[in-house]
């Protein structure tokens, strides 16, 4: 029981750290994606049930902070926990190279789906040239955290 509360704690103390430098680190004046990183490591650790639960928890927490409407994050979140979990070595041999293109293609993925949420249902937040942009710079960001993020069972 104990063990089971210490993991939330570190968990939680882990999402609020990661708020927290997405907040205050820029490059080219583009916040990271760091809370995707999260979902990914959730999906791929925990399999596609707890990392599609983490990974919504995750982008509500982040739509709530946000100060937008509730959604974008918490389906974009949820995909790239559930997706992420293909890469474990059910669906694919995992090996560095396939970890950094994962991780790159799902905060892609991420950052799409909340920029088309955000203009469909509530307003065209940037221009498309912009927001391709940002969301490459994202993905730029996050690659080379997929080296380190490997799956339980990966040598």
């Amino acid at each position: 029981m104990i063990y089971i509360l210490m993991i939330y704690i570190l968990w939680t103390a882990i999402i609020l750290l990661t708020f927290l430098i997405q907040g205050k680190v820029s490059l080219f004046d583009i916040s990271p994606n760091f809370t995707s990183v999260l979902a990914y490591y959730a999906g791929i650790r925990k399999g596609e049930i707890k990392g599609m639960f983490f990974g919504s928890l995750i982008g509500i927490l982040e739509d709530s902070l946000s100060g937008a409407f509730l959604g974008p994050n918490l389906l974009s979140k949820g995909l790239v926990g559930y997706l992420s979990s293909f890469m474990s070595g059910s669906f694919f041999r995992w090996t560095p190279l396939l970890g950094t293109i994962g991780i790159s293609v799902l905060t892609l993925i991420d950052s799409t789906v909340v920029f088309l949420s955000r203009s469909i249902f509530d307003g065209m937040p940037v221009s498309i040239g912009a927001a391709a942009f940002i969301v490459a710079i994202q993905s730029l960001i996050n690659a080379p955290l997929g080296i380190f993020i490997k799956p339980k069972d990966a040598k």
